[in-house]
């Protein structure tokens, strides 16, 4: 009996150990990269269909005002100066689109760290996590998200990059545009692992 105990106890330590380095080592990957990028993230005020339709002209707004805060090739943190610096702008930007279709809303604008679930786009996904983000809250706030990035700017309207283009401009090494792309095969366990990872980090956070 007690050598049965021994084996289980031993196989529960190396499951637990496995479990361990592979956190560490998702949490690793999703940190380098959320060290890469500034994520958009606007809100509605509700889930209303105008309310939606708002959030969208204020999106649309915002990204036009966002295209030129820096230059090509600027770094994270020229990148996180420019808007920082340009926060009254946008606030500002979103707010006369509220008013123009005649609705009382106030419009904040920060940039602040959120978690962020997994998001598939066109050509490459993100995998869950803490992001530094541009975050437009619309009124209360209460309505569904619009996710997008800022930086390097993959959603910037003309000013937009390709994946391709970002990696070449060097702000993503191989192994991120593999993973971010799917080149990688494992890539769907792996955002997985990072999404439950991220919601058992919540939870304990409280």
């Amino acid at each position: 009996m007690d050598r049965k105990l021994k084996r289980w106890e031993v196989a529960l330590l190396l499951g637990v150990l496995c479990a361990m380095c592979a956190g560490l080592w998702l949490n690793r990957e999703q940190s380098e990269l959320a060290g890469q990028i500034i994520r958009l993230h606007v809100i509605a005020n509700s889930d209303s269909q105008a309310d939606q339709e708002l959030k969208l002209a204020v999106r649309d707004q915002v990204l036009e005002q966002a295209q030129g805060l820096y230059p090509p090739n600027a770094t994270l943190e020229q990148a996180k100066q420019a808007l920082e610096e340009s926060l009254p702008l946008l606030s500002q930007a979103g707010q006369q689109v509220v008013e123009e279709q005649g609705y009382d809303y106030p419009v904040t604008a920060q940039l602040t760290q959120c978690w962020f679930p997994t998001k598939e786009y066109e050509d490459f996904a993100l995998p869950a996590g803490d992001y530094t983000a541009l975050r437009v809250v619309i009124g209360e706030g209460a309505g569904q998200n619009w996710w997008c990035v800022a930086f390097p700017p993959l959603c910037l309207g003309a000013a937009s990059q390709s994946v391709g283009e970002a990696a070449q401009a060097g702000y993503f090494d191989t192994d991120q545009i593999s993973l971010i792309t799917g080149e990688n095969q494992g890539y769907v366990l792996k955002f997985k692992g990072m999404e439950l990872l991220g919601e058992l980090k919540q939870i304990l956070g409280g």
